[in-house]
């Protein structure tokens, strides 16, 4: 995989999960999850484009290690949040989650290629 793909594909995983957060029911605790969620599943495009800028392989290593972080931080508040009995907000959960899986997959192996996982 690319560079430029797997930027591509964070970003689109931010945009998901706000076009999803704009569909779900109003609650007390879904505004909170989906601030949450909002924050870590940009946090996971911002810190892997921000390592690919990175000025030393320290500062790569990092920004790698917590775009990881956030990707299975994004996983807990999509499974927190609560979608109603709507089944279509149901799957586009699962969706979700399921993508957090690959892209920490994925992360882990730049570490472990990068030397440090």
């Amino acid at each position: 995989m690319k560079a430029n793909d797997l930027e591509e594909r964070t970003e689109k995983f931010a945009a998901d999960c706000r076009a999803w957060i704009k569909a779900l029911p109003r609650n007390l605790t879904n505004t909170e999850d989906a601030r949450q969620l909002t924050r870590s599943s940009g946090s996971v495009a911002a810190n892997y484009i921000e390592g690919n800028e990175a000025l030393s392989k320290k500062d790569f290593l990092m920004r790698i290690r917590i775009a990881r972080k956030e990707a299975k931080e994004s996983g807990l508040w999509i499974r927190l949040i609560d979608t109603g009995t709507d089944t279509a907000l149901r799957n586009e959960a699962t969706r979700l989650n399921d993508e957090t899986k690959p892209l920490r997959s994925i992360l882990t192996a730049i570490l472990k290629n990068s030397g440090s996982a």
